[in-house]
């Protein structure tokens, strides 16, 4: 294509007075932003002192845990659907044969790698029985890489710590009912 095709629709350049010239409305829109952010009400928290509010913490991905049914157990069925779906490939499961009727399998073993977790939530859609789930707790720290992987008794003693602040769905609909 050449400069002089007649396809091309050339667009003359604007004509700045003099405060365009000197960026003068420039300088005016970024002193507006910077005083009306002056006296705007701080965001800024003192943690660990002085806890952040989190406005829905229903919609917030923080830790996993694995959710358990009625009767105690964990709800995993051990279909391998959430490390399946988990685009980190940070969630390890071993299923063995449930010693439960109601189910064929359920995981032997069940870990999440949390430092390798980009808390995306697939894990959490892609579950059928809802029995993994992404909390509100965001205050994640460890002092090894080990400590990081959280297996099967840690995911669900995050459930007890957090079963009655952050009901699962079901016992959500379950109440509303």
């Amino acid at each position: 294509m050449k400069s002089n095709d007649p396809a091309i629709t050339w667009v003359p350049e604007p004509k700045l007075g003099l405060a365009g010239k000197m960026y003068l409305p420039l300088v005016v829109q970024g002193l507006t932003v910077t005083t009306k952010h002056l006296f705007s009400p701080k965001m800024t928290v003192s943690f660990p002192e002085e806890r952040p509010t989190i406005g829905n913490p229903l919609i917030y991905r923080g830790v996993h845990r694995l959710n358990k049914d009625e009767q105690g157990r964990v709800k995993c069925v051990a279909c391998f659907l959430c490390a399946t779906a988990c685009p980190a490939h940070c969630i390890d499961i071993i299923g063995a044969e449930s010693p439960w009727p109601d189910r064929e399998k359920y995981p032997e073993s069940f870990s999440i790698d949390e430092l390798r977790c980009i808390f995306c939530g697939m894990c959490e859609e892609a579950c059928p029985v809802d029995a993994i789930e992404l909390t509100s707790l965001f205050d994640l720290t460890g002092r090894s890489r080990e400590e990081m992987i959280f297996d099967k008794e840690k995911l669900l003693s995050v459930y007890d710590q957090t079963k009655d602040a952050e009901p699962s769905p079901m016992e959500r609909e379950a109440a509303a009912r």
